[in-house]
């Protein structure tokens, strides 16, 4: 199973950022379950297979506050994925720095190696107001000065900063298959 968890301080926000990767994983047949990462509890984290971290509006930082509720992501061994906000979160807890810096429609990313299926120039869709540095023990896939898709060398954790469930579903599509 795989285990959604939202960053929204809004609950009208997860229209936008959780139930459009609840719909991937109901057309590719996958049991899930999304809970907001507030009310997650050490038995939601055993009974999944994976997790995903999905991302939140653009002026929503209320994550960045309870940092410490996501210390978990250091010792779970389990593929997890973050999406923008998810990325965020997974990169502040290795270690990055959060920067401000404002993306906001499609970019043009070259990734220099394969990212869960996606490989050289890309168009994906930004919409954040944050970045991270490379947090330690991470791996940048995309040439930008910001890193945009990072994975730790010896785990299954992956980040984007972007949103794959606006044009690279596939990307999502990849990670539930690991």
């Amino acid at each position: 199973m795989i285990f959604l968890i939202s960053t929204c301080s809004e609950p009208f926000h997860n229209l936008e950022f959780v139930k459009t990767i609840e719909k991937i994983l109901i057309e590719n047949k996958i049991q899930f379950a999304t809970k907001h990462y507030s009310k997650l509890t050490g038995n939601d984290l055993k009974k999944a297979d994976k997790l995903i971290i999905c991302g939140t509006s653009l002026r929503d930082n209320e994550f960045v506050k309870e940092i410490n509720k996501f210390q978990w992501v250091t010792q779970l061994n389990k593929p997890i994925l973050g999406i923008c906000a998810g990325m965020q979160i997974i990169s502040s807890i290795f270690g990055a720095k959060l920067g401000k810096s404002t993306e906001i429609g499609f970019y043009e990313e070259n990734f220099t190696k394969e990212f869960l299926s996606l490989k050289g120039e890309h168009e994906v869709y930004h919409l954040h107001n944050n970045y991270t540095t490379l947090p330690i023990d991470f791996i940048s896939f995309t040439k930008s000065k910001i890193p945009q898709a990072i994975k730790h060398k010896t785990k299954e954790i992956y980040g984007v900063l972007f949103h794959p469930e606006v044009r690279n579903k596939v990307l999502i599509e990849e990670f539930i298959k690991l």
